[in-house]
Formats: structure tokens, sequence, C-alpha cells
């Protein structure tokens, strides 16, 4: 996965603190784990964090470390086993399929411009001031001009990104 920038991941950081206190509960980051389909109990958030809050240093930290588990744990090296690679591209297509679902609000298998632009105006990645234009976001992905994304042109969209 593409590693989200420090100012992104601030704006997240505020719009999960509710209050304005300067920390995010546990409940409130589980809550952003849930809707990104990361399932996991408060007790063993709390174990992985170790504390019932994070300010946004803490916060930034928790993100690294997660991305750099996901980075080790995503890179093969040729002494390891094909079949360690074929569950890794399992696991990465599953990974996948939870995002796009994350972005599909409605289950119809695609993803619309309205879906696209809720999703990040809840992630606190969009607000009318962005100037950008979701049909246009879309549009460069859209191999088959019909205004929306299908699963496979989100998995390129994706790899696309990442690469």
């Amino acid at each position: 996965m593409s590693l989200i920038k420090t100012n992104d991941l601030q704006r997240i950081f505020e719009k999960l603190d509710k209050n304005g206190d300067g920390l995010v509960s546990l409940e409130e980051l589980n809550w952003l784990l849930e809707k990104i389909g990361v399932q996991i109990s408060l007790d063993e958030l709390e174990s992985l964090v170790g504390k019932s809050s994070l300010d946004l240093n803490e916060f930034l930290s928790f993100y690294g470390s997660i991305s750099s588990k996901q980075n080790n744990t995503s890179r093969s090296t040729s002494n390891e086993v094909v079949g360690l690679e074929e569950e890794e591209e399992e696991n990465e297509e599953s990974d996948l399929v939870k995002a796009f679902e994350v972005f599909d609000l409605n289950g119809d298998g695609f993803i619309s411009c309205d879906e696209l632009q809720k999703v990040l105006s809840r992630l606190g990645l969009w607000n009318e001031n962005s100037g950008k234009d979701c049909r246009v976001m879309i549009h460069v992905y859209d191999t088959n001009l019909d205004g929306q994304l299908d699963f496979e042109e989100f998995k390129n969209m994706m790899f696309l990104t990442i690469s």
C-alpha cells in the first residue's frame, strides 16, 4: 500500500479528535480501522498501542509502525517459497477487495464520483477547497469510460499509484 502523507494524516487525526483535546481515543482509532476493513478488539488495540489515547505524534508513530510492518511483510526475497508469494498476492487482492468495498458505499460493484467524494470527506481528505473534481480523478483510470470505477479499474489505479 502507498504511504499517506503527513499532512493528510494530520487532517485524519483532527477529524478523529471529535472533542478537540489533541488526543485520539482507542474508540476513535478503532472506528477508523473498522472503516478501512481492519477488525480488532479494543483490548487488542490497547495492547498494541500501550495506552488509552494517542496524541498526534503517537498517532503518526502508530501509522509508521503499521506501515513498516505492512511493507516488511510484503517484501519477498529470492530464498522464499513460491507458495508464500502466491499467498501474498491473495492477501493483496483481499486487501484491495476490502478497500474497494469501503468506497463502494451502495454495494453495486462500482465507485461513483459521489461515493469517492463521501469517503474522502469522511477521512478528512476532501473538502470544497480541495479544488479537485472527482469526475476527473475517476476519468484517469476509467478505461471503459462509464464514469465510474469497477474493481479491475480500481485495482489498476492502486497498482499504478503504488509503483
